[in-house]
């Protein structure tokens, strides 16, 4: 007996390492993989599901999203209520532009978008995200590798944590949850056709290029015909626990232009009034200095403590010293065509 032992001994210590050979990889064994892929992938191709919560009703977008190395982005935002509503985010190396085909418009933003804040629909953006939280939570399911983060939203209170799905064969992002302080799904993200892209070129992410391809899509047209009614006053159904105490209209040279003013712990200011459609001879885009955020079913200019967006016919202006960055999306989020009164 006593000579067998280092026989069995031997054998138990070889079955036990090829186990661990064959077993999970570990979190920073995937951590490594995802960063190399992020690094050395030549560009990919995903359509992306938004689901948002942060209302009384659940939004649902659709998002196309290109990425080409050299941080070039196009995200196109499609808007099943109101397709001429459809909008697109590129960064090239000139910078970052949101353009609106509808009003044959386009801002140029100075902003360090996508690094300046977490992008859920982003696969670089999750990966930073995952490496920069050094206690984030790792686990392995049957089909996923998956981990808990902290989020990276700028002057963030209400949106804290993340979890983030990833493929097991092809370490491919496929579902994005982030919570609330009250461990509640706010917002989902569902990855469908992820694929790696290797012929993109700049040329598809110029902006005159994109601003006349999205426009034969969705023809610009007169949008206070077709979209909503200048008389129709929208109000959002968020409001962090302020009241409306104050109404007025002021007619100028575009119509009529609506300021409203809520108070409470969460003080703000909304204005609305006829979106104006740019002529198509308009020069080039208009400078501001903002950050793109999405908000409701576009893509909306947002700064320290204000926001710019145009949704169904309508700009509507969002001003508060109150509300945080991820509040003001959500009071605008709650704006839309079934928000009257």
């Amino acid at each position: 007996m006593p000579k067998r032992f280092p026989i069995l001994l031997f054998v138990l210590v070889a079955v036990m390492v090829v186990m661990s050979a064959c077993g999970e990889k570990s979190k920073e064994d995937v951590v490594e993989k995802l960063s190399q892929q992020a690094e050395e992938m030549p560009g990919y191709k995903t359509d992306v599901t938004m689901t948002m919560r942060t209302g009384k009703e659940e939004q649902k977008y659709q998002i196309q999203i290109w990425h080409k190395e050299d941080n070039f982005y196009k995200v196109k935002l499609h808007n099943q209520e109101d397709e001429k509503g459809n909008q697109v985010i590129l960064k090239n190396k000139s910078g970052v532009y949101v353009l609106t085909p509808a009003l044959n418009k386009s801002f140029k933003f100075q902003s360090d978008w996508p690094d300046n804040t977490s992008q859920p629909y982003l696969y670089a953006s999750l990966v930073k995200d995952i490496k920069k939280d050094t206690d984030a939570e790792f686990s392995v399911t049957e089909n996923h590798y998956v981990f808990k983060t902290k989020t990276n939203y700028q002057n963030n209170q209400t949106l804290p944590m993340q979890e983030i799905y990833f493929d097991k064969k092809t370490f491919k992002p496929v579902m994005v949850k982030v919570f609330n302080q009250d461990a509640q799904a706010l917002v989902e993200v569902q990855f469908d056709n992820f694929k790696k892209a290797e012929g993109l070129k700049k040329e598809d992410f110029d902006v005159d290029q994109n601003m006349a391809m999205a426009s034969a899509e969705v023809p610009v047209s007169n949008m206070e015909e077709e979209g909503n009614s200048a008389n129709e006053v929208l109000y959002p159904n968020v409001t962090h626990g302020a009241e409306l105490v104050d109404k007025r209209e002021v007619q100028t040279d575009e119509g009529t232009r609506v300021i409203m003013t809520y108070q409470g712990d969460k003080s703000f200011t909304l204005i609305q009034e006829s979106a104006e459609v740019q002529p198509t001879s308009a020069g080039q885009a208009v400078t501001v200095n903002a950050d793109p955020a999405l908000a409701g079913g576009t893509v909306a200019a947002m700064s320290k403590q204000r926001m710019q967006w145009t949704e169904s016919g309508t700009t509507f202006n969002l001003a508060s010293e109150d509300l945080t960055r991820e509040e003001m999306v959500s009071v605008a989020s709650s704006i839309n065509n079934h928000s009257t009164k």
